[in-house]
């Protein structure tokens, strides 16, 4: 199964999105809704799975993207009940079992005092050990998913109920987990102590949700209460409300700083912040470290409109759209032959001649990642008669992959793994290009003092090469930290 995009390869991509809710008529329809909201965190495939006090649970597990898959009344009607789950994912980077159905979650266990469906969005750092364990131990897996191996931990703990399955579970998993599950009658969220990935808490009517993020509130009219903390475990039913606590050692926060950067959507919140207004404010930093004459300011959409209007805004040069999207490039446009490959970005990407002819361009983006894109869109500015170009770049370096659930390249395929700022400008054919530096980022998140190396309050592994978790599985396999080197 081809990505959603096949010619978009040069973005890193956050690998899940989760939804839950309980308390409610339709479940399915308001978990298909969620899922909707979130699809920019999961486009290849997306699972539902519901309860309902006469027929049980029931689910549906399907590749491709939500509107073409759960929005049938035909199959809404087999995943009736209040209560209900759901999860949109990418496959892992090399995962070999990414194209199969098998490893589209929510996955579903049947325990000895009743079923239960997890949906997980990060990623487990020592889930090849653990997997390993389990397996001695006369585990049978059916997924090659990281996630399935909390399934398999609940089924053989001895806690009296599947909450404290869970917790018991989540303890022995390193890395990066917010957690969305459902027995019969509860909805259960979970952070894991680093609160590395995000999960909300909503209120619908007489029913709860939670969600990836608070733009999935909005689509159905739920009321954001307040994020789940890291550490934090709620219980919630109909019946009980909202049970919380914390059942893990506690940690300090190191929340992922890249969903500001670009992970969540603009009109989600993220911290009591807009992210739209963070990442206006990264444009405004950057204009403030990285200065330069030019005619005009241009994001490469969609991500990096917010950023460029920012710098625009603090520049005092005009933000113009300078580049096109074609927001009906699909999987199903065109079989990709060689010569259609070799179009490259413009199937999706297309330039505004009258606009840039004779310009000096200043074009914004979230990130350079192989830098294979920037150099295509670089090409297609000067073929359209652009005077220069120069990169201005909304994060720090990407010079490290991330372990905690996004799906990076491996380090030697990154662009600033293996080439200074200068050398990645050379290497891109652009008259200048600089990246945001990690004070500055900082700063536009709000942190005034710019990061403090002593207690990031983010996890920056991705720029910095400092990992809040040790990799266990990527160290056992010969990652190299960046002490080591």
């Amino acid at each position: 199964m081809p990505p959603a995009h096949p010619f978009d390869d040069d973005k890193l991509k956050e690998e899940c999105g989760v939804f839950g809710t309980v308390g409610v008529s339709d479940a399915a329809s308001i978990v298909a809704l969620g899922l909707h909201a979130l699809q920019h965190r999961g486009q290849e495939a997306g699972g539902i799975v519901t309860h309902d006090p006469e027929q049980g649970f029931n689910s549906a597990r399907r590749f491709g993207l939500v509107r073409d898959n759960f929005t049938s009344e035909k199959l809404l009607n087999t995943l009736p009940g209040p209560i209900g789950i759901g999860h949109v994912r990418y496959s892992t980077a090399g995962s070999k079992g990414g194209t199969q159905i098998r490893d589209v979650q929510p996955f579903f266990g049947e325990f000895a005092m009743g079923g239960a469906a997890i949906a997980h969005n990060g990623n487990i750092t020592n889930a090849l050990q653990l997997r390993k364990e389990l397996i001695e131990r006369g585990s049978i897996f059916q997924s090659s998913s990281d996630s399935e191996c909390i399934i398999h931990l609940m089924a053989r703990s001895m806690g009296r109920n599947i909450p404290d399955r869970m917790e018991e579970a989540l303890r022995k998993v390193e890395g990066a987990f917010s957690v969305v599950a459902m027995t019969r009658t509860k909805l259960i969220g979970c952070r894991d102590p680093l609160g590395v990935r995000p999960l909300v808490l909503g209120k619908l009517g007489d029913g709860w949700v939670l969600a990836s993020e608070t733009c999935a509130l909005d689509i159905i009219g739920a009321e954001f209460l307040r994020e789940i903390e890291p550490g934090e475990m709620v219980v919630i039913s109909a019946e009980h409300g909202i049970q919380s606590h914390y059942p893990f050692r506690p940690a300090k926060s190191r929340f992922c700083i890249f969903e500001h950067v670009y992970f969540s959507r603009p009109d989600s919140i993220l911290g009591g912040q807009s992210v739209y207004s963070t990442r206006e404010n990264i444009g405004r930093e950057l204009a403030k470290e990285s200065p330069v004459d030019a005619d005009l300011v241009c994001p490469v959409p969609d991500s990096g409109t917010p950023a460029a209007i920012g710098y625009s805004l603090e520049s005092g040069i005009p933000y113009a759209m300078g580049i096109i999207r074609n927001q009906y490039m699909g999987r199903t446009f065109i079989e990709p032959t060689e010569q259609i490959r070799n179009m490259g970005v413009r199937l999706k990407l297309n330039v505004n001649r009258a606009l840039i002819r004779g310009k000096r361009v200043i074009l914004v983006d979230d990130s350079v990642v192989r830098g294979t894109t920037s150099r295509k869109i670089k090409d297609m500015i000067l073929d359209a008669g652009a005077a220069e170009v120069h990169f201005r770049i909304a994060s720090p370096p990407t010079a490290w992959p991330c372990f905690y659930g996004v799906d990076t390249p491996q380090r030697e395929k990154l662009l600033a793994a293996t080439m200074s700022e200068d050398e990645m400008c050379e290497h891109l054919g652009v008259n200048s290009l600089k990246f945001i530096t990690l004070d500055g980022l900082y700063r536009a998140v709000g942190e005034a003092r710019g990061r403090d190396a002593s207690c990031p309050q983010y996890c920056d592994a991705c720029f910095s090469g400092e990992y809040p978790v040790e990799p266990a599985d990527m160290l056992e396999q010969g990652f190299r930290m960046k002490a080591a080197e």
